[in-house]
Order: C-alpha cells, then sequence, then structure tokens
C-alpha cells in the first residue's frame, strides 16, 4: 500500500505541521520515508552566474542541515528516512519526483512558507494536488501552531470518516483505513448521504413531482441501508469500531462537512472517484470540494493508474551530476 511516502518540505513551521502525520502514517505501513526539498531555479545572466553557484551552495548546505534535523527527529520514532535537494520549479518538481521514483502516497501541507491565506489550500499545493498522479494526504495547517520539535507517541487518527456512495470505486479506500484503525484502534465512521432528487422546474413542484421525489429518496434509502449493513459485515472490518450514518439531504458536501465537525473526526477519507467518477478528472466533485473546504487532514486515495511516466526532469539529472 503506502511503503514509499515523498513529504515536501520548505523549512517553515506550516509545512513541519505534516510530521506527526508522517509518524502516523509511516508506522502502520512500515513505510520508507523521503523528505523532498525543492530550491527554486533563478533565471540570471551569464555575469551573475558565478554569484548564483555560490548562492546555491550556500542554499543547498542549509537545505540539507535543515532536513538532517527532520531526518533525526523521525528516526527517534524508528521510521526510515532518506532526504534529497534539488533544484527546479516547486510543484512540478515535486510531483515529477513522486512520479519517477513511484511513490505511493504524498503527505502535503496546505500552506507554507508564503503563510496561511483565506483560501483552503496555497497555489502551490494546489498545482501539486492538481498534477500529482498519487495518493495525497492534505494536513491542514491552520490547525497547528509553532515548530515540532518533538513526536509525541498519542494516535493521530482516533476518528475517521469515510463517505461511501455504494460503487466499489468508492470503497477503494476501505482497505487503507482498515490497517490504519486496526493499528490505531481507531473508530471508523462510514457515511452514504442520499439526496433529494433535483427538481428542475420553472414553478413550484405540484404534488406528483413531491411524491415522485420522496418515492427516490426512499427507494434509494432502503438500498443505502443494506449496503451500509453489508459492509459493517465484512470480515476485514471484524474487530474494529464501526460507526455508520444514513443521512437524506438535498446537499451531500453540506451534510459530510456537518458531520465531519459534529463527529469531531480527525480524518476525512476518501476515493478519488466515486459512482459518478470521470477518469478525465483527477478526482471527483466531492473530493474537489473537501480539498477547497474541509476544515480537518483529507486523505485521497487515487483509484486511476499512473499515467505513462514523463522523461526524467531536468532537476533530477542536473542535481545528480554534481554528485
Amino acid at each position: 500500500m503506502f511503503n514509499t511516502i515523498l513529504v515536501p518540505l520548505d523549512g517553515s513551521q506550516l509545512a513541519d505541521c505534516v510530521l506527526p502525520h508522517v509518524v502516523a502514517i509511516a508506522r502502520p505501513f512500515d513505510a520508507e520515508i523521503t523528505l523532498l526539498r525543492i530550491l527554486e531555479k533563478n533565471h540570471v545572466g551569464t555575469s551573475a552566474q558565478l554569484f548564483d553557484l555560490l548562492n546555491w551552495q550556500i542554499n543547498k548546505t542549509r537545505a540539507a542541515l535543515y532536513l538532517d534535523k527532520i531526518q533525526e527527529l523521525l528516526q527517534k520514532s524508528n521510521i526510515r528516512v532518506q532526504t534529497e535537494v534539488l533544484e527546479g520549479l516547486i510543484a512540478e518538481g515535486i510531483t515529477g519526483y513522486a512520479q519517477t521514483q513511484r511513490m505511493k502516497l504524498i503527505i502535503l501541507s496546505s500552506h507554507g512558507r508564503h503563510g496561511l491565506t483565506q483560501w483552503g489550500i496555497s497555489s502551490i499545493a494546489q498545482k501539486i494536488i492538481l498534477s500529482a498522479q498519487t495518493s495525497l494526504l492534505i494536513v491542514r495547517a491552520h490547525q497547528y501552531v509553532g515548530r515540532v520539535d518533538e513526536l509525541t507517541e498519542e494516535p493521530v487518527y482516533q476518528r475517521i470518516l469515510v463517505p461511501l456512495d455504494g460503487s466499489q470505486r468508492a470503497e477503494n479506500v476501505l482497505p487503507i483505513i482498515t490497517q490504519l484503525a486496526n493499528f490505531y484502534k481507531s473508530q471508523i465512521h462510514l457515511v452514504q448521504v442520499v439526496q433529494t432528487p433535483e427538481m428542475a422546474r420553472q414553478m413550484p413542484p405540484v404534488s406528483e413531482d413531491i411524491e415522485l421525489s420522496n418515492r427516490v429518496v426512499e427507494r434509494n434509502r432502503e438500498e443505502a441501508e443494506r449496503y451500509l449493513e453489508q459492509l459493517k459485515s465484512r470480515s476485514y472490518l471484524e474487530g474494529i469500531t464501526i460507526q455508520t450514518h444514513l443521512i437524506a439531504s438535498d446537499n451531500a458536501a453540506v451534510a459530510l462537512h456537518q458531520l465531519a465537525e459534529q463527529e469531531q473526526v480527525d480524518l476525512v477519507a476518501l476515493s478519488a472517484h466515486g459512482y459518478s467518477g470521470n477518469h478525465q478528472w483527477p478526482y471527483g466533485s466531492m473530493v474537489n470540494n473537501f480539498i477547497m473546504y474541509g476544515r480537518v487532514s483529507l486523505l485521497i486515495v487515487q483509484d486511476l493508474p499512473s499515467r505513462q511516466e514523463p522523461t526524467s526532469p531536468e532537476l533530477l539529472s542536473n542535481e545528480r551530476a554534481e554528485r
């Protein structure tokens, strides 16, 4: 599953907020962590090349020392860690490295050295999320204050919310969440939202329309009840504390956000696509909603196969040529 994990860092306190989650994910999956720092490439003229090379070496040394400190911190928790310092475009460098090195998961802070914004994620994080071809764990930086100088043994994920829609694609997340829950004795909240059918009418719906809508909702509710009960009886979920939630709502996203807040969940876990997901886009509409508006950590399990690997990025070949 998540045996190799990429952790991009930029030296900021906001980016460091991912570290407790790195430990929390690495332990149950016995994963090897790669800490990656991308130094932005400067475009300079010939007369400034010597100064630029010196500046690069200084920044590279600082970045390496920073990653070494994080590596030492993680190794105290018995996590296998390696580090990489590369030069190039940040978002492209991170996703390119993840693809060429066949990383199974990227753990990413919602915000980094440019600070918190009114948006749910920073522009750099958005670029990485939209172009990554692997699973992602997005950690909300606003939940953390100060630098992480030590990692506690307390479990990070006590309550996990798993929205489902009855499709096998949406269930793609369950084996991973089961492994997490078994390791941490977490409580899993399985939820399905039955939406009220949209009535495209210029005039208010008549009694026949309302009756038809109610029949559809009731039929879908019955099916959802059977589905959730069948899930609870599956052998791989035995021994895990599970709560099921069946909600009827006009707006599934609003209902799920409200449930996450009500149950005080630590993690929302979604497959990248569900029943109506289209493979032309990296994520379905519900996942996109949680990326932008979610307030807790979000695990997105990518169900699409990776596209053809690109040629090795320039940032990789340049760096390795210097070694």
